[in-house]
């Protein structure tokens, strides 16, 4: 797609839109409320920071390195915002994170990046979502050409994808005079994101062959919940054997604990086995051992056992079974959903904010759940998803909001990174016995993801001037 065939396409998306109907195939796309700027561009920058990370295991391999990457966006009014975005290439598309260089595959992403704000630059758009759909046909057409993969999951384009959504709500909101998140939010999607939780739970992540007194010292910090990966690295055979002894473990440390945020006052297990289970089988012997040793009823939640080609049925294991990286777009997770799985992960903070809106009202729609699940991501991006996992229905069998967040974990540089955050000293912004504390004052504020940050603005001080 050329910039004159982008601006023909946006300009019918507009009209289409107008008429309620979508221009691409991602389900839900309703035309906005009330009359919306149409915002030009007319200049594009983008730049990303390296951060070192203690190795985080998951998927048979693990990461040591993020990067940030940043999206800069000006309009004509003479408006310029910054969106951030961090990269998970071993996450969004593991065949290619094997097939290159950590940089290597950073680069690709990047790439998809910056490719994206120039079809941006020098057009226009009215709203973020049909701005998403104009750009992700192209964005991933041109992931598959340079990565040569003509399989390329879709998640890996639109993780390419959030810096430049998120400057273009930020760009969005400025434009039209919007205060807060919720005012932001386009009126299709308000049902799926109109709780407004006092507290949303801070679940940590713990990678796959975590020491076990790590995982209770959480607990005895006030956390009730931590996701655990599993899907240990070897055969099917020998990762059985390591998840059902980390399983053990776990519930011998865990289970007697109480926790009042749950309906059996019971400390809940969250499981994510990242794709690494080959059969159901196999998964049905991990859950007969929690039978066994009477852990199966503290399942909460297993997430993403299978790979998104295997499309077994697993509303009958007795256990809630989410979909996260398998979810790409909401035809996706609608797919997920009628193949039994009775949660959804969703990440504004890896596949945008534009498509996670679509995805939580379409499971709102037909009654499953979603909570906010991690990318190891920074400060900031923390708080876009804090920004909607405070307003999904509560978890059931629990009283409140659900978020991972687990940078604080792993990033060596945590605290220079808070610092990068434009309200680091928030009520909401750390963790308080196992809750992030989302006062008055954080939906006033939206957490501070609206504003800028002095330390971005200073990459991209030569655009300022």
């Amino acid at each position: 797609m050329n910039r004159r065939a982008f601006i023909g396409k946006t300009g019918s998306a507009l009209v289409l839109g107008a008429a309620g109907v979508s221009s691409f195939s991602f389900t839900t796309n309703r035309p906005m409320k009330q009359s919306l700027k149409n915002i030009q561009i007319t200049h594009v920058d983008s730049n990303f920071e390296r951060e070192l990370l203690t190795p985080y295991r998951f998927k048979g391999s693990a990461i040591s390195e993020a990067w940030q990457v940043m999206s800069f966006l000006k309009s004509a009014s003479g408006l310029h915002k910054i969106g951030i975005g961090t990269q998970g290439t071993l996450w969004s598309d593991q065949r290619v994170f094997f097939s290159h260089s950590v940089n290597g595959g950073n680069a690709l992403m990047y790439a998809m990046t910056e490719r994206a704000l120039q079809l941006l630059k020098g057009n226009s758009f009215t709203d973020p979502v049909t701005l998403l759909e104009d750009l992700f046909p192209e964005v991933y057409a041109y992931g598959k050409k340079i990565t040569g993969r003509e399989d390329l999951k879709k998640t890996f384009a639109l993780n390419a994808l959030v810096s430049v959504d998120n400057a273009a709500w930020m760009m969005y909101a400025a434009e039209n005079g919007m205060r807060n998140f919720d005012e932001m939010i386009p009126e299709a999607y308000k049902p799926g994101l109109s709780h407004r939780h006092d507290k949303v739970a801070s679940i940590p992540s713990f990678s796959v062959g975590a020491n076990i007194e790590d995982v209770k010292a959480a607990a005895d910090r006030g956390h009730f919940i931590m996701k655990l990966k599993t899907g240990s690295a070897g055969t099917q055979k020998e990762m059985l054997e390591k998840d059902i002894e980390f399983l053990t473990g776990v519930h011998k440390a865990l289970g007697h604990l109480e926790t009042p945020y749950t309906e059996n006052g019971k400390i809940p297990y969250y499981f994510d086995a990242n794709e690494r289970y080959e059969t159901k089988d196999t998964l049905e012997r991990f859950l007969d051992h929690a039978k066994k040793i009477g852990a199966f009823d503290q399942i909460a939640v297993i997430e993403e056992p299978f790979g998104e080609d295997n499309e077994t049925y697993v509303g009958d294991l007795g256990v809630r079974v989410a979909a996260d990286e398998s979810a790409h777009t909401v035809e996706d997770a609608l797919a997920r959903i009628e193949q039994g799985y009775t949660a959804i992960a969703v990440k504004a903070i890896a596949k945008t904010l534009s498509m996670t809106m679509k995805i939580a009202q379409a499971a709102y729609e037909k009654g499953v759940p979603c909570f906010c699940a991690d990318l190891t991501v920074n400060p900031i991006l923390v708080d876009w998803n804090k920004n909607v996992a405070a307003r999904l229905a509560p978890f059931p069998e629990m009283n409140l909001g659900l978020q991972e967040t687990n940078g604080h974990q792993y990033y060596k540089n945590w605290e220079r990174m808070l610092s990068h955050h434009p309200m680091a000293d928030g009520s909401w912004i750390k963790t308080v016995n196992g809750v992030y504390p989302t006062d008055n004052t954080f939906y006033e504020k939206s957490g501070g993801i609206l504003l800028n940050s002095p330390h971005y603005e200073s990459v991209f001080h030569h655009n300022l001037s």
